[in-house]
């Protein structure tokens, strides 16, 4: 799972209403939110206008599966965006519980062990690292962006104990086997 996966798995657990599930509820919702443009919409999917107007219609209702992802991607990105906002503050003021399992390297002192190791780590993210690592994703950081972000919160939290210890450890973030966010 990638961190921008967690990051907006953790997001719609706030949302107040399901996702539309169905292939013609999701574009009757990309349509409404284009204003009624079709034309928009098709251009947005990579599909025609008249797949489009079909769709709308429930004429078809299995589309082909990467259509299928794109649409319920579309859809994601666009669902509830005041109560994402909300959350996105909440976030930002209350923190982040971050649940992760992965390889953490480390560049340290000479003398000590930088011996890469699975480590499982449950912290509570301050509202800062919170707050930065959720303006990276919506600012379109890509997926290694938000995981030396992450890298760099965990060993802040975790391994420099908010600056009592090891001081110039830099943790590096690798082979993550599992990553979630709770608000």
């Amino acid at each position: 799972m990638t961190i921008d996966a967690a990051l907006t798995g953790a997001l719609a657990g706030a949302f107040t209403r399901p996702v539309p599930k169905s292939a013609g509820a999701q574009v009757r919702y990309l349509v409404k939110q284009h204003k009624g443009s079709t034309k928009a919409v098709a251009t947005l999917l990579g599909i025609s206008q008249r797949t489009v107007e079909r769709y709308v219609k429930d004429q078809i209702k299995r589309p082909r599966r990467d259509l299928a992802e794109r649409m319920a991607a579309e859809v994601r990105r666009r669902w509830q965006p005041q109560i994402r906002a909300k959350a996105r503050k909440t976030a930002a003021t209350a923190g982040l519980m971050v649940d992760v399992r992965a390889r953490f390297g480390f560049t340290a002192a000479p003398g000590t062990t930088d011996d890469a190791r699975m480590r499982h780590l449950t912290l509570a993210l301050p509202p800062h690292h919170a707050a930065r690592l959720l303006d990276a994703q919506a600012a379109g950081a890509t997926d290694r962006e938000l995981q030396q972000a992450t890298a760099d919160a965990l060993g802040e939290v975790y391994f420099r104990d908010g600056g009592h210890r090891a001081h110039d450890l830099l943790v590096e973030l690798t082979d993550i086997e599992q990553i979630a966010f709770e608000l």
